[in-house]
């Protein structure tokens, strides 16, 4: 599934037009991004949770050679899936259910008035 697929996912199962669920995806996304950003975590309960955590440097081994090699210290980007997301994935609990067909929307027709007859002049 791509971003707008999401997008229009979003739509019909919100009952929303796509322009307010793209506002939606599109700030969820940037609150996400600014926060891990600047250091904090978010966690979202039953789905998952975004850290940006710090590596020391280290000594690792090259695998081919076996030679010891200094690794350098770099801060990363961690997601991790939450219990709520794993169980649904992997079949443990039912998916949540959505709406993939917007229903379709009962105009009411306008009631014709009858034309009124024009008296002739004599």
């Amino acid at each position: 599934m791509k971003k707008r697929d999401l997008i229009q996912a979003v739509a019909i199962h919100a009952d929303v037009d796509k322009k307010t669920a793209t506002a939606v995806v599109e700030g969820t996304i940037d609150v996400i991004l600014a926060t891990v950003a600047k250091g904090d975590i978010v966690n979202i309960s039953g789905f998952a949770k975004f850290a940006k955590k710090y590596r020391p440097a280290r000594m690792a081994r090259n695998p081919a050679t076996g030679e010891a090699v200094k690794v350098k210290a770099k801060t990363v980007a961690k997601i991790t899936a939450l219990k709520g997301f794993k169980d649904i994935a992997l079949g443990v609990a039912a998916a949540p259910k959505i709406i993939t067909v917007r229903k379709p929307v009962v105009v009411a027709k306008p009631v014709a008035k009858k034309p009124v007859a024009k008296k002739k002049k004599r």
